[in-house]
C-alpha cells in the first residue's frame, strides 16, 4: 500500500461577468448599424456611369450592400 504526501494548493475560482447597461447595447447595435450602411451611402453617392463602371445598376445597390460576398451575375473570380 502507498501514500501520496503533498499539499494541495487550493485557489478561489472567480468568474467575471460583464454587464453592460442598455445604454452600452444601444450604441454597439448603433455602431453595428453605421458599419453596415456606409457602404450603402458610398454607392447611392456615385454617379450612374461610376456604378456601370463597377458593374451595377442603381437598383442592385441594396442587394449588393446586403450579400456581400456573393456576386448576383454568378461570376467567380479565380
Amino acid at each position: 500500500m502507498s501514500t501520496i504526501h503533498g499539499t494541495i494548493e487550493r485557489r478561489q475560482v472567480t468568474t467575471k461577468r460583464q454587464f453592460f447597461s442598455p445604454l452600452e447595447v444601444y450604441r454597439a447595435a448603433f455602431q453595428e448599424w453605421r458599419k453596415r450602411t456606409r457602404p450603402q451611402a458610398n454607392l447611392i453617392d456615385l454617379s450612374d456611369r461610376e456604378l456601370m463602371d463597377i458593374g451595377i445598376s442603381r437598383g442592385e445597390i441594396d442587394y449588393v450592400v446586403s450579400h456581400r460576398g456573393s456576386d448576383p451575375r454568378g461570376i467567380r473570380f479565380c
